[in-house]
């Protein structure tokens, strides 16, 4: 039986705090090149309690990858890369210490329901969700986007996976059943209710992905040098009319700017299409999105690509598409209203059936 905050520490909690998983609706790979993302909160949350040390020790607990109730201890300022779960809590501490904020040690316990490596952002999750609790117990100064920008921080500076803003952003200020329509350039975000023809779906296909591993970060380095051969600082300034120029570029830099900048129009049009509930544009959209991920960025794996042609086959769904990094990970669908429940089990049977694989239907929750 998975021990409790009492029993890991001899003394209840001071904070208890959370952070939700977030599914990208469109906008993919375009965070860290500048553009437009569409991010939206799901029910699956990180939780996290703690309570304050007089020393400078941490002491951690996972309910989710701790095993036998070991509990992991570091000191502040010793902060150390070791490849395990702590590194978000030491990437955590370093930041808020770089950052010019004033902490004591404290103890921790961790669970969550966002399923790790299912480009649901289960990182960033657990990110927010601590850095919630340390504003909490020690009154931090800072907002909800200084406190996205920390979390985006402890990925890239400290964990070493070179994460745009969108994640950490959307589990900060996102919620359910509304699209966080964010510029990621300027940092302006606006909030775009579903329509209520739909229900979103969200499958996560049993393989997982990793972030901080090499092809994420080669596609972000192929972005920078088309960047440097195009003469702009990021994908985000160049428009759909300069297409012909980018594709002369060598493979594949051609392709990976091809799909940044159609797929920027189309976070656009996606937001038209929500607030107008058009909802057969909208599906086209995803469909659109999903090609340029599987041929432009090569981002998608054979299982994805299952998931999303089983979503075509449902007369019930009108669009599908891989959500999150890549690699692997999740699918987004949005199906008729009062169908989604049902048409993510029958997809999910009909995926496991032909993949092998174990499913999980993340959104909606039965």
């Amino acid at each position: 039986m998975t021990p409790s905050f009492q029993e890991l520490f001899g003394a209840p909690p001071e904070v208890v705090s959370h952070a939700p998983g977030r599914v990208n609706l469109i906008g993919e790979h375009t965070d860290y090149n500048g553009g437009f993302v569409l991010p939206m909160a799901i029910p699956q949350q990180t939780h996290v309690e703690l309570r304050r040390r007089p020393d400078r020790r941490v002491r951690a607990f996972s309910v989710n990858t701790s095993k036998e109730g070991k509990v992991l201890e570091f000191e502040l300022g010793r902060e150390t890369v070791g490849r395990t779960w702590l590194d978000y809590v030491q990437g955590v501490t370093q930041v808020l210490r770089d950052a010019g904020h004033t902490l004591s040690g404290f103890e921790l316990r961790v669970s969550s329901e966002v399923p790790l490596g299912s480009g649901l952002s289960s990182s960033a999750s657990l990110d927010v969700g601590l850095l919630r609790a340390l504003r909490e117990a020690f009154s931090l100064p800072m907002d909800d986007v200084q406190l996205a920008l920390l979390g985006q921080k402890v990925e890239v500076d400290f964990v070493g996976a070179p994460v745009g803003v969108m994640d950490p952003m959307a589990a900060s200020i996102a919620s359910q059943g509304v699209a966080l329509f964010l510029d990621t350039r300027e940092m302006r975000f606006e909030r775009v209710p579903l329509p209520p023809g739909l229900d979103p779906i969200v499958i996560n296909s049993g393989v997982a992905h990793n972030h901080a591993a090499g092809d994420y970060r080669v596609r972000r380095a192929e972005c920078e040098k088309a960047a440097a051969l195009l003469g702009v600082s990021q994908l985000r300034e160049l428009s759909e009319a300069e297409l012909p120029r980018a594709e002369k570029l060598p493979e594949p830099l051609g392709r990976r700017v091809r799909h940044v900048v159609t797929e920027n129009a189309r976070v656009l049009a996606t937001v038209k299409a929500l607030r107008s509930a058009d909802l057969p544009t909208l599906g086209t959209l995803f469909y659109a999105s999903h090609e340029s991920q599987r041929l432009d960025y090569e981002v998608s794996v054979p299982e994805i690509d299952l998931l999303v042609g089983l979503a075509r086959e449902d007369a019930d769904v009108y669009g599908a598409r891989l959500t999150g990094g890549g690699f692997g990970g999740s699918v987004v669908m949005m199906a008729r209203a009062g169908t989604g429940a049902t048409v993510a089990s029958r997809i999910a049977q009909r995926y496991a059936q032909r993949s092998g694989q174990r499913p999980t239907v993340l959104v909606p929750q039965t």
